[in-house]
C-alpha cells in the first residue's frame, strides 16, 4: 500500500470512449483506456500521484530522456475471472523488476508496494476496459523517464512516471518462425540486457526487420562474444523441451531480461516434478536436438504472448520444421494452467493473482 505521506487523486474523466469500442476486434496496443496515472519526482522526492484522463503529453525540446535515452518501462496484464473479478498476475515481480531497471539506468527507484497500488488504483479505476472474452485481457504499461530540460550528460534530476492501459486481443495469432542471429547483438556483459530500458529495443529494430524480411517473425539472440550461446527469442524468454526435460538459458548472465512468465513456466513445470535446467544452452545443441528428434517442443515466453510456439527456426540458410503444436504436451498444459489460473478456473495455491 502507499505510505502515509502519498494520496492518489483520482480525476475521472467526464466522456468515456468505452462504448466506441469493439471489444471482439482488438489490435494490440493501439486501443486506450479512458484514463492514465501520473507522477513526477522532483526535488528529491516523489509527489502526488494523479489519474486523470488520457492525453497527450507536453514536453521540452530539451527533455534529457529525448537526448540520453534514461527511460524504462514494465509490462504486465489484467484479467477478468469468470465470476467477474479483476486479477493481476504477480504484479509483485514486475514491481521488482522496475527497481531492478531503475537501478541501472540511475533513475529513482519506486517503492515496489507503491508501484504495485498505483498499476491496483488505475485498473481499478478503468475496470469496465477489461476485456469479458477468453485471450482477451487489459495490457498495463508503467514507465518512467528523466524530464530535466537540459543538454548535458548525466543522470536526470527530474523524472516523469506514467501507467496507461490497452485493452488487448492476442499477440501472435499463429505459431511464430524464427532466425538464430549470428550477427547483431542485442545486449553484452556489463550492458543494460537486464534492464527493461527503451534503448535494447530500438537496437533490436533493424535487425529484426531483416529478419521479417526473409519470412521470420522474430530472432533468437545469441551471447554478443561468439554467438555460441542463445540467449532471448525477439522480444520473450525461450524455452525447450529435450528428451523430456525443460531447458532454458540462465538469468545469470546480465544479458537476459528476467521474465516474469518464464519464470513463472519454470516454477510450474517444478511443481509439476519436471527436470528443469537453468543453464547456458548451446545454438549448436539445440540444432542437433532438432535434428535427430530429441526436441520436443521450443517456445517463447513473455508477458504480451504468454506462450508462443516455435513452429520453424531458421539457421545458417536452412530452414528446419519443429515438431506439430498440437503435439506438445508440456507447454500446451503449461498454457491453459495459466490461462485457467487468470481466468480464476484453476486454484491460485500460488497466490500469484492479486484482485483489483
Amino acid at each position: 500500500m502507499l505510505n502515509e505521506t502519498i494520496a492518489i487523486h483520482v480525476n475521472k474523466t467526464e466522456s468515456s470512449r468505452l462504448s466506441s469500442v469493439d471489444f471482439d476486434n482488438l489490435p494490440f496496443g493501439k486501443v486506450f483506456s479512458d484514463h492514465m496515472l501520473e507522477m513526477d519526482y522532483k526535488d528529491g522526492k516523489w509527489q502526488t500521484p494523479v489519474i486523470k484522463t488520457f492525453g497527450a503529453l507536453n514536453l521540452h525540446p530539451a527533455t534529457s530522456a529525448i537526448h540520453y535515452g534514461q527511460s524504462i518501462f514494465e509490462g504486465m496484464k489484467a484479467n477478468r475471472t469468470e465470476n467477474g473479478e479483476i486479477v493481476l498476475f504477480r504484479p509483485d515481480m514486475n514491481a521488482k523488476r522496475f527497481a531492478e531497471s531503475c537501478e541501472r539506468m540511475c533513475m529513482p527507484v519506486l517503492p515496489e508496494e507503491i508501484f504495485v497500488e498505483l498499476v491496483r488504483k488505475l485498473v481499478e479505476v478503468d475496470k469496465d476496459w477489461v476485456p469479458m472474452k477468453e485471450g482477451y485481457s487489459l495490457y498495463i504499461r508503467p514507465f518512467m523517464f528523466a524530464t530535466d530540460d537540459f543538454i548535458g550528460i548525466k543522470p536526470s534530476d527530474t523524472y516523469k512516471f506514467l501507467i496507461f492501459t490497452c485493452p488487448v486481443g492476442m499477440y501472435y495469432a499463429e505459431p511464430v518462425n524464427v532466425k538464430i542471429e549470428e550477427y547483431y547483438t542485442r545486449a553484452s556483459h556489463g550492458g543494460v540486457g537486464r534492464a527493461k530500458t527503451a534503448g535494447n529495443y530500438a537496437a533490436s529494430l533493424f535487425p529484426a526487420r531483416k529478419g521479417q524480411q526473409e519470412g521470420f517473425h522474430q530472432l533468437v539472440w545469441t551471447d554478443g562474444v561468439e554467438h555460441k550461446y542463445i540467449e532471448e527469442s525477439g522480444t520473450m524468454n525461450i524455452v525447450f523441451v529435450i528428451n523430456g526435460k525443460l531447458i532454458t538459458p540462465s538469468e545469470d548472465s546480465d544479458t537476459i531480461l528476467r521474465g516474469i512468465t518464464k519464470r513463472s513456466v519454470v516454477e510450474i513445470a517444478q511443481k509439476w516434478g519436471v527436470e528443469v535446467e537453468e543453464r547456458k544452452v548451446t545454438v549448436e545443441e539445440v540444432i542437433t536436438a532438432i535434428k535427430d528428434g530429441s526436441l520436443q517442443e521450443a517456445f517463447g515466453a513473455g508477458t504480451a504472448a504468454t506462450i508462443a510456439p516455435i513452429a520453424k527456426i531458421g539457421y545458417r540458410g536452412e530452414v528446419l520444421e519443429l515438431p506439430a503444436v498440437e503435439t506438445r504436451e508440456l507447454s500446451n498444459r503449461i498454457k491453459n494452467y495459466m490461462t485457467d489460473l487468470k481466468l480464476g478456473r484453476e486454484t491460485d495455491e500460488l497466490k500469484w493473482c492479486l484482485k483489483v
